[in-house]
């Protein structure tokens, strides 16, 4: 079943991680991707490796972070998928420090990437997919964007914004059928997962044992995320918007 055939899907932080497992599992689905990134190795790889499975995609270097870019990459993936259908902000950075050890540059940053970057590419982007006839935007938040986390401030603070950032997106886009929507993963091990036990100064092995203590009793896979977003993306959430999709193995749960 080819759940996203025909359509056009817009993916950052793309090159690794949960982005690079959606934009695999989205051209798997049938559509064309645009992969955006600032890491040029990591998205041409990804890209390749979609054509090499005979789907059809682009990577564009981008810095999220910067409006100018951020224009030209929509002009850029216009230009390739035509129509656009489908956007995922997966971009995403973490600083593992309380306020007090946090520096103004490094929350500047940390905002910037997890929440501001949802804003300059959607000016671009959203108008785009309501030419195209609608769509769904796909926000990935995470589980301390719904309940605090230790020694995580900027990113909690990010990613708490980016949850209701969804549901204002949600009401202001419905009439012209885009779908908005969130997913709030737990542990994934992803390269920014195993950054935090180096940027705790804990053993990776125990920070990795500690992860998984969650009722699934295991650490996440991107593919994971991506089976989620693959959901939201398709027909088959056609009449959800606003929502908040955890998808952590329990670890929310109690």
């Amino acid at each position: 079943m080819k759940e996203l055939e025909g359509k056009g899907a817009l993916i950052t932080g793309a090159a690794s991680g949960i982005g690079r497992a959606i934009a695999l599992a989205f051209a798997h689905a049938g559509a064309r991707v645009v992969l955006l990134d600032v890491d040029d190795a990591g998205g041409g790889q990804a890209a390749r490796a979609i054509a090499d499975r005979g789907g059809t995609a682009l990577f564009v270097r981008c810095d999220v972070t910067r409006a100018a870019e951020c224009s030209r990459a929509v002009e850029d993936a216009a230009g390739f998928l035509g129509s656009l259908h489908v956007l995922v902000h997966s971009a995403g950075i973490i600083r593992r420090a309380s306020i007090p050890e946090t520096t103004e540059e490094e929350w500047d940053r940390v905002m910037a990437v997890n929440l501001k970057a949802v804003y300059l590419l959607g000016r671009h982007a959203l108008p785009w997919m309501a030419r195209s006839g609608g769509g769904a935007v796909i926000n990935i938040a995470s589980g301390w964007g719904l309940r605090g986390g230790r020694a995580a401030a900027a990113y909690c603070a990010s990613k708490g914004g980016l949850v209701t950032l969804t549901k204002a997106m949600a009401l202001d886009h419905a009439p012209q059928n885009i779908r908005v929507n969130c997913i709030c993963p737990g542990d994934i091990d992803t390269p920014m997962l195993r950054s935090e036990a180096a940027q705790l100064g804990e053993p990776l092995a125990s920070f990795l044992e500690q992860a998984a203590r969650r009722p699934l009793a295991r650490i996440g896979t991107p593919e994971d995320v991506a089976q989620a977003a693959l959901y939201l993306a398709s027909d088959a959430a056609s009449f959800v918007t606003g929502a908040v999709l955890v998808v952590d193995g329990g670890g929310l749960a109690g």
